[in-house]
């Protein structure tokens, strides 16, 4: 004959079930016990007012803003022709220019930032600490100053 199957840690995880089982019920019959004393109906509700703040009275609907669906936009609103104020041409100081690798750098005066510059976007010959005028072009990796003058 073969010995029980039950062993101590499974007694151990049954007695672990009963009690935890037990623990809600008396949770259970606390709650109902504390809803007839204060006749509670469980959990208050919440109402959003007009300004989007929770409040606990109802909102006055005469302040309801209408919406109409039109009126919204999803995604980037458009694009609107500005005319762009400043003047598109700026003023810096080369930084760094190799002449034999064909590239550089301008230090904008105004903001202290440097922009790459390209042997193809010069069109004076330029060298280190010289004063250009340049303008601003969206490259691959950033801005690029192009149309580099000396001043």
């Amino acid at each position: 004959m073969g010995r029980s199957q039950q062993t101590f840690s499974k007694t151990e995880k049954e007695k672990k079930r009963l009690k935890k089982r037990e623990d809600k019920r008396k949770k259970m019959e606390a709650r109902k016990l504390t809803k007839e004393e204060n006749g509670s109906t469980g959990i208050p509700l919440a109402y959003v007012d007009h300004n989007g703040n929770l409040t606990d009275t109802p909102p006055d609907p005469s302040m309801k803003v209408k919406i109409k669906a039109k009126n919204i936009e999803i995604g980037i609103p458009k694009k609107e022709d500005v005319k762009e104020e400043f003047d598109p041409v700026r003023k810096g100081k080369v930084s760094f220019f190799n002449s034999s690798k064909g590239y550089g750098f301008v230090l904008d005066t105004e903001t202290n930032e440097k922009y790459f510059m390209h042997v193809t976007g010069v069109l004076d010959d330029v060298i280190e600490n010289d004063k250009v005028t340049f303008e601003l072009e969206k490259g691959q990796r950033g801005m690029n100053a192009v149309k580099v003058k000396k001043a």
